[in-house]
């Protein structure tokens, strides 16, 4: 019993630390996202740090249309970027878990 014990902390604490790993390298993955008529361009990580941004000159004359420009990218990206986070990290922790009767986290 203790042995089984041992080996599910072991396996949780790999575990832990591979998701913490892919945390890491979710830092290098980039995530492109632009408005729909290329206006606006957003580049941020899989960890939600934006990277870089593009803007057109013509959104530079109308403050408003800008700012609504930037709320829909913005909020694409990062959609997009969650998603992606959500997925590899699930992934891992899921791949790590140890078999548990009962315990059915990532159905």
């Amino acid at each position: 019993m203790f042995g089984d014990i041992m080996g599910m902390m072991g396996k949780l604490k790999e575990t832990r630390e591979k998701v913490e790993a892919t945390k890491k390298r979710l830092d290098t993955v980039l995530i492109d996202e632009q408005s729909s008529d290329g206006l606006l361009k957003i580049t941020l990580t899989a960890n939600r740090t934006i990277k870089n941004m593009e803007i057109d000159e013509a959104l530079l004359k109308d403050k408003e249309q800008l700012e609504d420009y930037l709320i829909l990218t913005l909020n694409k990206a990062i959609e997009k970027a969650t998603n992606v986070q959500e997925a590899e990290i699930s992934a891992v922790a899921k791949e790590g878990m140890p078999n548990i009767p009962g315990m059915d986290l990532f159905s």
